[in-house]
């Protein structure tokens, strides 16, 4: 079992959850809708002057599915290159 986490701007999450629901139909996912940070471009704080925010999407996946999300993941990042996505992998007991 592997746990994926996606963190993005809030503007691609639909983009995101609808590409990882179209290529694994049967994907169980959790969103924080609202994540603020510092990542190695920007912050995404929410405040006036950190306006933008994230969110986090986390799965547990069986390990043939980690190709898949890599791949989506991939497709949205060549989609919306400036927009800070980042996928994290790692094996779960």
């Amino acid at each position: 079992m592997f746990r994926a986490e996606i963190v993005a701007n809030q503007s691609v999450k639909e983009d995101i959850i609808e590409l990882l629901e179209q290529t694994i139909p049967d994907i169980l996912y959790t969103v924080i809708p609202t994540v603020h940070g510092r990542g190695k471009n920007n912050r995404k704080l929410g405040t006036t002057t950190w306006p933008e925010q994230n969110f986090l999407l986390f799965a547990y996946v069986e390990k043939p599915e980690v190709p898949l999300i890599r791949a989506v993941i991939a497709a949205v990042k060549n989609k919306f290159p400036d927009e800070g996505i980042k996928l994290f992998t790692m094996e779960s007991d």
